[in-house]
Order: C-alpha cells, then structure tokens, then sequence
C-alpha cells in the first residue's frame, strides 16, 4: 500500500520532469552562464617578456559600466524605441480592427480569412526579411517596375530615410496574424448576451464594438502590447537580414546588433553577456511599469 501510495504520488514529477529538464537546459544554465562571462574579463599577462597569455578575471560590474556609458549602445537602443513607436501602434491596430471585423456576425468566409491573415506568422522572419527586401530593390521589385510603367517615382525604400518604416512593415506583415488570432480568441469568450442584450437596446455594430468588446478583450489588449514592447526592444532578424541589401544599416543598428558583433566579430563575449543582461532587464522592468500602469488606471476606473 505504502508503495503504491508512493508511485502515485511520483507520476506527477514523472509527466513533469522532461519539461523540468529542457526548461533547466535551455533557460536557467544559459541566463547563469551569461551573468557569470557578464562578471568576468580577459586579463592579459606577460606583454613584453616573450610570452603572453590571456586569463579570465573577475570584473566585478565593469562590463555592466562599459555598456551602460557606451554611446554606441544607447543610439541603438533609441532606434529600437522608434521602431517600437511604429510597430506596436500600426501592429495592435491593425490586428484590433481585423478580429473585430472577423467577429462580426455578417462576415462571411471567416475561416479562410483567418487563416489569409495568420498565414504570415507563418513565415520565418529570417524568410519574410529576404523576401521583403528583395520587393524594396529597385533592381529586382515588380513594385518598381510598376511604378515606371505609369511614370511615377520610385522611392529609395532602403534609403537612410524610409529604412524604418521598411523594417517596421516587415514586423507589422509578419505580426498582425498572431495578435489578432489572440484579440479574436478573447473575443470568442465574451457572452453572447450582453451582444443580445445591447441590440436589443437600440446599439449598433459600431457602438458595441466600442463600449462592450473593445473594454471586455483589455487583458488581451496588454497582453499583446506587452509581447510588442519585448519584441521591438529584441529586433534582430529584420535589420540582420536586409543589412546586406543596404548601406543604411550598420552593425550596431539594434542592440542585438550590437551584441552579436561584440560577441562573434569582436570576440568581447565578456561585454555583450553584460549589454544581453541590460537588454532583459530592460524588457523586464518596461513590461512591469506598463502592467502596473494598466492596472491601476482600471483600479481607478473600478473606484469612480
């Protein structure tokens, strides 16, 4: 009895256990390894007596205080933020207004539709990047093309002053489908009867979309901006992909940029673990400071 009171208390940890380990492998050891080369430096010895050597020193937080006081660093984490100025807005938008229209009760080919618009979520960015940016080439895109055809200038879409809104477009294309899959679920889970209940009130489309499924769908709302803020602090892939195709891009665009070239091409892993430590934290504390601010806006609103 006592063993068998014993294994059925052991088959949870068994189910448990594969996500334990792969959660353990691939999360907790890569964030210690990275906070420990985060606190060490490369010493070299032995300059100028015949034979050097290079040896591994505890730098207590001075990586941290290279980062931090590297201008290089800060300029990229300026264009990150307007990228996310772009993206976050035009994305949820877009996602917002497309699982409403999906909700709506006339809409026909539902199915088809949600599935054309998650389609490019689909995509990896890495692909959706070469493909967005082989159509920005006047050399090879059929949109130039077009556009000689009816005699209308081409845009310079990889020029220094549109190459924002091009990577933006790329994560815009490639984001909308997942967010309104989540906008359009939370909608899904609104009871029918307060929908009955307002038409029976005299409220139109519009109005209940504004007043009732817009503020029942809020926590999906956060939920999806927040993905947006990491995400566009995190760029990486877009401006990676499309770096070759134009001179506007520099290795250091994004602060992912930056730590990829300190760590592959500068062979700094020491540093870029202290700027990828800042990059987390900075993620972590702008998702908290938004979330507190929702709410306590919504505590507010419950108050009045």
């Amino acid at each position: 009895m006592t063993r068998r009171r014993t294994a059925s208390r052991a088959v949870p940890y068994a189910f448990l256990a594969p996500a334990i380990v792969m959660f353990t492998l691939f999360l907790i050891l890569p964030f210690g390894y990275t906070i420990w080369a985060s606190l060490q430096k490369v010493k070299v010895k032995g300059l100028g007596l015949g034979r050097g050597g290079r040896t591994l020193v505890f730098a207590g937080l001075e990586n941290y205080r290279s980062v931090l006081g590297d201008d290089e660093f800060w300029a990229s984490v300026g264009r990150a933020l307007l990228y996310g100025v772009i993206l976050v807005p035009v994305m949820l938008g877009l996602a917002l207004v497309f699982a409403l229209l999906l909700d709506w009760p006339w809409t026909r080919l539902r199915r088809f539709s949600r599935i054309a618009i998650f389609l490019p979520y689909a995509v990896p960015s890495v692909i959706a990047s070469l493909l967005w940016g082989f159509l920005y080439l006047p050399a090879v895109s059929p949109l130039h093309w077009l556009l000689d055809w009816f005699g209308l200038p081409q845009p310079d879409l990889l020029g220094p002053d549109r190459i924002m809104g091009a990577i933006a477009n790329i994560g815009v294309w490639g984001g909308v489908g997942f967010n309104m899959l989540v906008l359009y679920t939370a909608l899904r889970a609104v009871p029918g009867e307060l929908y009955e209940s307002a038409r029976l009130d005299g409220c139109s489309e519009l109005q209940i979309a504004l007043r009732i499924k817009i503020p029942q769908i809020t926590p999906a709302i956060v939920l999806t901006t927040i993905f947006g803020t990491i995400t566009t602090l995190q760029v990486f892939a877009e401006p990676m992909t499309l770096r070759p195709l134009t001179n506007s891009l520099s290795t250091t665009w994004s602060p992912l940029m930056k730590i990829y070239r300190d760590a592959f091409a500068r062979n700094d892993i020491h540093s870029a673990a202290a700027a990828s430590i800042v990059v987390g934290l900075a993620s972590l504390v702008v998702s908290f400071v938004f979330l507190r601010l929702v709410q306590s806006r919504a505590f507010a609103s419950e108050n009045q």
